[in-house]
């Protein structure tokens, strides 16, 4: 007998890890002349269940398949966005599709942004490149929890002004009352229109008035960048356990089979890519 109220019908199971589930492409903009965000919606109705800092594999039929970084928090609506840059076959297919379009995907893998550690911390939180794409599935879980977490700064380091990355995004955490934004550029060519600052990302830290004793720093972007922003981060008197790092790796299988994205004795895809760097920071090779 089935009691009065309860559902007759019972939650489909979660397809394993290795299964793709197919999902449909809702809506596409152009981030940059290499970049595209891509919105995702399951069609077999069941919620995503990332958080932030984590990945997706993406397939497509006859074009394989390819880790990214998931781009949106699931406090902003049941879909996923990913940002995708055009750098191989399948990135190249995928800058193809139109709105409609079904693709696969396996996942989440991988740990995430500790959230619950970072309560009641001050955060900063800084990215180069296509680091901001990761970046911003905290960035947004942040400002939905905004009463969760203390004083909140957002740096971003991009190659030219044609390379940054969620361009109005920026300016809205610049402008609203959530964040702290800074945006700078390496070098403008001649011609270009940009009034905001010049210089590398190590810049912004070094002027940046950090509270260390409650001071979470977060970084994401191309590997030569991670070191010389430790150091002055270090130089400010962060600790090793108050940064955390998101490590690029080619993770191939997303589940610790293939060994393509080994640190030593951990693996990318399930140790990381977020770890915090007092663990990694003597491991060979980690950056």
């Amino acid at each position: 007998m089935v009691s009065k109220g309860l559902s007759t019908s019972l939650p489909q199971p979660q397809k394993p890890l290795y299964e793709p589930f197919s999902c449909e492409v809702t809506a596409i903009k152009e981030l940059t002349h290499t970049e595209k965000l891509f919105r995702l919606n399951r069609l077999d109705g069941l919620p995503f269940s990332h958080k932030p800092g984590q990945f997706v594999q993406v397939s497509i039929p006859g074009s394989g398949e390819a880790p990214i970084s998931v781009s949106s928090s699931t406090t902003r609506g049941d879909y996923l966005e990913l940002a995708v840059r055009k750098v191989g076959s399948l990135t190249a297919v995928m800058h193809q599709l139109n709105v409609g379009s079904k693709i696969g995907l396996r996942g989440p893998f991988g740990s995430s942004f500790d959230t619950k550690s970072m309560k009641n911390h001050d955060l900063l939180l800084i990215s180069g490149g296509c680091g901001l794409a990761p970046m911003r599935s905290l960035i947004q879980f942040v400002e939905d929890r905004r009463d969760d977490f203390g004083r909140s700064t957002i740096f971003y380091g991009a190659k030219s002004p044609e390379d940054v990355m969620y361009k109005t995004e920026l300016e809205d955490w610049a402008n609203g009352d959530a964040f702290t934004c800074r945006v700078t550029v390496d070098n403008v060519s001649g011609g270009t229109c940009w009034d905001g600052q010049t210089g590398l990302i190590t810049n912004l830290v070094e002027a940046a008035d950090i509270d260390v004793g409650k001071t979470i720093a977060v970084i994401v972007g191309p590997p030569v960048m991670y070191k010389h922003v430790i150091v002055k981060l270090k130089d400010k008197g962060v600790s090793d356990d108050q940064i955390i790092v998101s490590l690029e790796r080619y993770m191939k299988c997303g589940s610790g089979k293939c060994g393509h994205c080994t640190i030593e004795h951990l693996y990318c895809c399930i140790d990381g890519p977020v770890f915090r760097y007092d663990k990694i920071k003597e491991l060979k090779g980690a950056l």
